[in-house]
């Protein structure tokens, strides 16, 4: 069973959304490891609740920790540190993104800065996107992305509320089909 470590920076939304889908049956992986950019974020806490082992690490101490516990897929997740990535860990590791890539992409594009940009912007559909981590923020391969509609009267947090719905179907079946492929 390959193993899976999810790297994030926040409240854990999308990591507990793996775990549960884990416990469902439809995600066919182990998450071996939680890597965190800060102690007390709320990652940490699903992490400890589920018996999930923890490393807090600065960004550059990621692939170390990645390698020590013999991870097959890292899963960028509400992660907002820049990796500088290395070459061995490119084509695996993805990143789950709230707009459709290439638009709203790159550096100060997360959270709401995203939805707000898209609003502002007049476009009629928004969305997520997994794609590789590279070394350059949000310019990795496209691997899947799926649409939502920005409607009539949309704010940053209605909007971003159904991203998020989507991102939370479109991250686990991306990462089932990755560890299940080879």
């Amino acid at each position: 069973m390959k193993r899976i470590a999810v790297l994030a920076s926040g409240g854990g939304r999308s990591f507990l959304n793996l775990i549960e889908r884990r416990a469902r049956g439809k995600l066919h992986c182990e998450i071996a490891l939680l890597i965190a950019s800060a102690p007390n974020i709320g990652a940490v806490q699903h992490a400890i609740d589920h018996g999930i082992p923890v490393v807090v690490a600065k960004a550059s101490d990621v692939a170390s920790a990645l390698d020590a516990h013999k991870i097959d897929l890292a899963v960028l997740a509400g992660y907002l540190k820049r990796w500088p990535i290395p070459e061995h860990w490119q084509g695996r590791a993805i990143n789950i993104h709230p707009a459709l890539l290439p638009k709203f992409g790159g550096k100060g594009f997360f959270g709401h800065h995203v939805h707000e940009a898209v609003l502002a912007a007049g476009d009629q559909e928004s969305g997520c996107t997994v794609h590789w981590v590279t070394p350059e923020y949000d310019s990795g391969s496209i691997i899947a992305q799926r649409r939502v509609p920005v409607l009539p009267g949309d704010c940053a947090d209605s909007l971003a509320a159904r991203v998020f719905a989507a991102e939370c179907e479109l991250l686990p079946e991306v990462v089932e089909s990755l560890v299940t492929s080879n």
